[in-house]
């Protein structure tokens, strides 16, 4: 297949961005999008040109890295996918793909289709683990885990933090991000002796990093490539107030 390609290029964090188009033949339906891209850049490198700067690192959905926006959507048009699992028989011959980096304040452009998404470090390193003594690895079943309470911290932890939802979000909000990895902990019996201590950290954290406030509009669990429900946001409202009440009257 023939492809009409529209890249977003850019040399550096404060330069201006510019589209370049492409023309790229010989696209196997079978290929992946990121393989798509790697066969661009070797032509572009037979044409004596610059390759173009993306993301990628595992390339099986898991790593979170290929952060493309594509034909205006975070990870492209298919639903629970990330852009390294895309394939390119979900266009058509001869259409004209647009690619850019993901968009949002709180991700500057590096190069290119490369955004720093450090911001989203930072909210974990605020809380996103458990610092409570454990003592030795308890036995499997010491705890009982009710199995909604495990089934739900599972989903939650299923996020791998691409960034899918900021770019979705019309006010590029981190509240889906945010939610399931302070979610997954506050779930567990070893999480919540540190909960509102989590939930504080991280929301303070998340809102100096420059992410917007969100207005639930839906976009960024519809963009979510693991399908993180939007109640992880509502329970993340409702452990934030909480916290804010118990650290008022303490």
């Amino acid at each position: 297949m023939k492809l009409i390609l529209r890249v977003w290029r850019q040399d550096g964090a404060e330069d201006e961005g510019r589209f370049e188009t492409h023309q790229l033949d010989g696209v196997s339906e079978d290929s992946s999008f990121l393989e798509m891209l790697d066969q661009l850049n070797e032509q572009l490198l037979e044409e004596g040109t610059e390759p173009i700067l993306f993301d990628h690192d595992c390339r099986e959905g898991i790593c979170g890295t290929c952060s493309l926006t594509i034909n205006g959507l975070a990870h492209g048009p298919e639903d629970s996918t990330t852009t390294c699992q895309l394939h390119m028989r979900k266009f058509s011959d001869g259409e004209t793909v647009t690619i850019e980096p993901f968009r949002a304040r709180a991700f500057p452009i590096v190069r290119d289709l490369v955004v720093d998404r450090s911001a989203f470090d930072r909210i974990t390193q605020a809380g996103g683990y458990i610092t409570v003594r454990t003592g030795s690895a308890p036995d499997g079943n010491a705890i009982p885990v009710p199995k909604d309470d495990s089934d739900k911290a599972m989903d939650a932890a299923a996020c791998i933090g691409c960034g899918a939802c900021v770019a979705s979000c019309k006010n590029a909000s981190a509240m889906l991000f945010t939610s399931a990895k302070a979610g997954h902990l506050n779930l567990l019996p070893q999480g919540k002796a540190e909960k509102d201590k989590r939930v504080l950290a991280m929301v303070e954290e998340m809102d100096n990093s420059g992410f917007g406030n969100c207005r639930n509009y839906g976009e960024c669990s519809a963009a979510c490539p693991k399908d993180i429900s939007l109640d992880y946001i509502a329970k993340l409202n409702r452990d934030h107030a909480a916290a804010k009440v118990r650290k008022i009257f303490t």
